[in-house]
Order: structure tokens, then C-alpha cells, then sequence
């Protein structure tokens, strides 16, 4: 199934591992961490033509990117870091973005389903997941 088939669709997070543990090393303040471990966010993917727009809405922040694979981007992380992003697409269902900045290396991996979108962020030996599930 391609990446455009998840596409229009909003997946709420359903779940979430380490993910203070993942800030605390990014140097997130422990104000933005209290408030990013309680808000659960919605992942919304839109794909035109070879740009890809992922957008995280919640109660807190709204964030939105947009992209073409492969090609490096400068982004604000929703903590406010700014970094310099690529994202490669592996396989069918997979986005892999990394981000440079910050004198922090962080790597994402994105990998979608019919039902929901796992997350996995790594920063230095920390591997936080989250999974998002598929909102009917």
C-alpha cells in the first residue's frame, strides 16, 4: 500500500513510551515537557504531487510541515528547536526523518498502517515510541 493510501486521514495518539525521557535530552524545559506529555496530539498526512505536508494538531500547538523526499528543510520543532530536516520514504509506509541541530542528532521513523502510525523517535541511547490509532 503507498504512502498517498493513508493519506486525508487523522490518527490521535493512542499510546506514548519514554517520550519525558526523549525531551529531557533534547533540553526541553519542564514546563513544555508537562505540558507535551499530556495533550494528545492528531497526525494528519496530505500528499500533492511529490509534497508532503504532516500536520500535528492538539489542544496545546498545532504544527505542520511540508516537505519533498530527500530534500533537507529547515523546521521548528513543536518545543521550538530549529533544526535541519530530511525525510526519506523506505518501502511502502515508512517515512525516516532526520533532524540536525541543536548539537543533537534525533532520527523519527513514521511507519503507517491501516489503523494507525507508530512512532519512533531516537536521541542519543533514548527510543521513545508512540502510536497513533487510525480515528474513525
Amino acid at each position: 500500500m503507498a504512502l498517498a493510501a493513508f493519506a486525508d486521514k487523522k490518527f490521535k495518539l493512542s499510546s506514548s513510551e519514554k517520550f519525558d525521557d526523549y525531551m529531557k535530552a533534547l533540553g526541553v524545559s519542564f514546563v513544555t515537557r508537562q505540558v507535551g506529555n499530556a495533550v494528545s496530539p492528531v497526525v494528519h498526512l496530505t500528499v500533492d504531487g511529490d509534497k508532503y505536508t504532516l500536520t500535528s494538531t492538539s489542544s496545546f500547538k498545532t504544527s505542520t510541515i511540508s516537505f519533498k523526499l530527500g530534500e533537507p528543510f529547515d523546521q521548528e520543532t513543536p518545543d521550538g528547536r530549529k533544526v535541519k530536516a530530511t525525510i526519506t520514504l523506505e518501502g511502502d509506509n515508512t517515512l525516516v526523518e532526520n533532524q540536525e541541530g541543536s548539537g543533537k542528532t534525533t532520527k523519527i521513523v513514521r511507519e503507517f498502517s491501516a489503523n494507525e502510525i507508530k512512532m519512533i523517535l531516537t536521541v542519543d541511547n533514548i527510543v521513545c515510541t508512540r502510536i497513533y490509532k487510525l480515528q474513525e
